[in-house]
């Protein structure tokens, strides 16, 4: 048996050599041989199968999966190995609705942090928040439990409950939340509107926000900007508070309402120039109205490439605080039993060559909110979507900070115009 392992280990290696044949590797190692390295494996998993206490434990498959997922597990937070299920279940997620709790999660030094609530979401009306802390579901810890494992302790079949023990750092409690999964149907554009005016002299600011990027996001946002250019919109202020991104087409193509065509938006880089790309703004409106982008620490991946795309490009100042970091590529690949390896293989960058992830992007104007004002900004949310309430308050300090910075690019825009205005009436 060991050596018919061996011979199946050593295909691999063979495989592998001819691979890294085909594409060197940029810091190749000599020392790096695949065969004695899947030699010392082979002779591990047969130790195992031959002394090991527990027989149940060590069939082939299961030694196997076990190899593979602390492989890609050891990797980075976002490699991840995925048995036939649950490759299954990730593609069933492309659908624009599944069964679940609404809870954005990501691994954070081995515990499973909350990165967003997503709105109209059981998870969104229990009050849990950006930064939460799950140690338990179903009563079950979830310390170094795999990501890929515990979203699919999170999501099942809507009408379920689910008890999540969380605890949130910023006071230190633990609290137990009893939620029901429901079917979880995302609306991406939010709270599009002219923001109430201040003074008869404040300009007319719209605003709208993004909670996630979908298939129609781009077009919703399209459509609301020409409803508020139809109502004399001086200025525009996107939030991308609390988003934590989704499909890359959309992303761009709201950039793609703000700049020229065909300008460049994002590029990736990975070991071999088949991980390269680099994805522009198609043709668009080009709204020419000044722009600022509000970010925080919960804007990740789309939320992202937008804000640094805009930002580089010199066509939106960015207020907040510097985002996520979540900027890598995950290809997926699928393999011969039904099961998947998800790898990274590249990171984005914005146009102007400034490394996403790990760093996120920095605001122009940092403007920070205290853990009280944030826990009022998400129930003032949460009382906007109840039909029942009409006077929830849109305005945060962080709002207000946008607002302000609008409000000076526009008087230095009116300054220059009139100071251009008398040195063509003096040339004269």
């Amino acid at each position: 048996m060991h050596r018919i392992l061996f011979s199946v280990f050593l295909a691999l290696a063979l495989s592998a050599q001819a691979r890294e044949a085909a594409t060197p590797s940029p810091t190749p190692k000599a020392e790096d041989s695949p065969y004695e390295q899947l030699q010392l494996l082979a002779r591990a998993m047969q130790l195992i199968r031959q002394d090991y206490v527990d027989e149940a434990k060590v069939n082939y498959k299961e030694l196997t999966y076990n190899a593979l997922r602390g492989m890609l597990d050891n990797l980075d937070p976002h490699s991840q190995f995925m048995e036939p299920k649950s490759f299954k279940n990730m593609q069933e997620d492309t659908r624009s609705e599944f069964g679940g709790l609404g809870v954005v999660v990501t691994q954070k030094s081995g515990i499973l942090t909350v990165i967003n609530p997503m709105e109209d979401t059981p998870g969104f009306k229990a009050g849990i928040l950006p930064g939460d802390q799950i140690l338990k579901i179903n009563g079950e810890n979830t310390d170094n439990t795999p990501l890929n494992e515990a979203v699919e302790k999170l999501r099942g079949n809507a009408g379920e409950k689910v008890t999540l023990t969380i605890r949130r750092p910023s006071t230190s409690k633990v609290k137990d939340y009893e939620l029901t999964r429901e079917v979880i149907k995302v609306a991406s554009l939010k709270d599009a509107c002219i923001l109430p005016q201040r003074s008869p002299a404040q300009p007319r600011i719209g605003y709208a926000r993004i909670t996630q990027f979908n298939e129609p996001t781009a077009a919703e946002l399209a459509a609301a900007l020409d409803k508020l250019e139809a109502q004399g919109m001086d200025a525009f202020i996107l939030d991308l508070r609390h988003n934590p991104g989704g499909l890359l087409g959309s992303a761009v193509d709201v950039c793609g309402q703000f700049l020229p065509p065909n300008t460049l938006v994002v590029y990736t880089e990975g070991r071999t120039p088949s991980r390269e790309y680099r994805t522009s703004a198609t043709a668009s409106p080009n709204r020419k109205y000044p722009v600022v982008v509000l970010t925080n620490y919960a804007s990740a991946s789309g939320s992202e490439i937008v804000a640094g795309a805009l930002k580089d490009l010199d066509r939106a100042l960015v207020v907040g605080e510097t985002t996520f970091g979540k900027g890598s590529v995950q290809s997926v690949v699928s393999l011969s039993d039904g099961s998947a390896a998800r790898l990274t293989t590249a990171k984005y960058f914005t146009p102007g060559r400034k490394l996403i992830h790990e760093h996120g992007v920095s605001p122009h104007i940092r403007a920070t909110l205290t853990h009280d004002e944030e826990v009022d900004l998400l129930r003032s949310r949460r009382k906007r979507e109840d039909p029942a309430t009409t006077d929830a308050a849109i305005w945060d300090s962080q709002l207000e900070r946008a607002v302000d910075a609008i409000q000076g690019t526009l008087q230095r825009a009116k300054n220059e115009k009139t100071q251009t205005s008398r040195l063509k009436t003096t040339a004269r």
